[in-house]
């Protein structure tokens, strides 16, 4: 089987690699491509094979991964690589086998590559499509709904219902609620957008992952800009990052 990996951070894409072969030591990686302008070059190049599945990480170096598989009308089958749940969508709306959250694990690498196998056969077997039905009955995510907090010196069991925001301030991570209560938690911003359900929180920018609940106005600029007014209000001005507006447009209206 060849694979193509199109990922910006060489030793994530390296790493990538040796799971593959892990896997199965006859998988052939045709490339490691850091861009989208540099995959589109290779893909344009006749002399290089048509891989037969696609590794794309969704944040690239020059742009969004989707542009790939927009500009080429690509139909080759994909596995997402990212470290953000809000574009799960987004990405099923293409040729997409799953959607694995950075940093990747084995055994959900396993599953990903068994499904598109499963796939690629005949449907006619009638076992083929039990098996395909256990392998999407295995990959449903379980988020976290509470977290524990101290409060002076009390521990409370928070629930994320009662959560506005979470920040990124001063090198610390920043849980506020809905009453206004800010706590210090142990996660970073990239793990809690893992953890939490992407139908309620959205990271909106790089230092801001927000509850649906804690949105009053979102506001359109020109430019294709938008501000968002938090209630509680968060200490300064609040704009959803450029590369990400899309998604919070769909979001808004899911």
């Amino acid at each position: 089987m060849n694979v193509l990996i199109i990922e910006d951070e060489k030793l994530t894409a390296q790493r990538l690699a040796h799971l593959l072969h892990r896997y199965d030591p006859e998988i052939r990686v045709l490339a490691q491509i850091p861009s989208v302008q540099n995959a589109i070059n290779w893909f344009e190049n006749p002399q290089h094979p048509k891989p037969d599945l696609l590794f794309l990480d969704i944040h690239l170096e020059d742009d969004l991964g989707f542009s790939i598989i927009e500009k080429l009308q690509l139909t080759i089958p994909v596995i997402f690589t990212t470290a953000y749940h809000e574009y799960t969508l987004r990405a099923f709306k293409v040729n997409s086998i799953d959607y694995l959250l950075k940093p990747i694990d084995f055994e959900e690498l396993k599953a990903a590559i068994d499904k598109f196998k499963l796939l690629r056969q005949p449907l006619a077997p009638e076992v083929n499509l039990n098996a395909m039905l256990q392998l999407f009955g295995q990959n449903q995510v379980v988020y976290k709904d509470r977290f524990m907090v101290t409060v002076g010196a009390k521990l409370r069991s928070l629930q994320t219902s009662e959560i506005a925001y979470f920040s990124f301030e001063d090198r610390a991570t920043i849980l506020t609620t809905h009453d206004n209560l800010r706590l210090s938690v142990d996660y970073s911003l990239d793990k809690l957008t893992q953890l939490l359900n992407p139908h309620d929180f959205f990271r909106v920018n790089r230092s801001l992952l927000v509850s649906l609940s804690a949105i009053q106005v979102a506001h359109a600029y020109s430019g294709g800009k938008i501000k968002l007014e938090l209630v509680p209000a968060f200490k300064q001005e609040v704009f959803v990052s450029g590369d990400r507006i899309a998604d919070f447009k769909e979001w808004l209206g899911k």
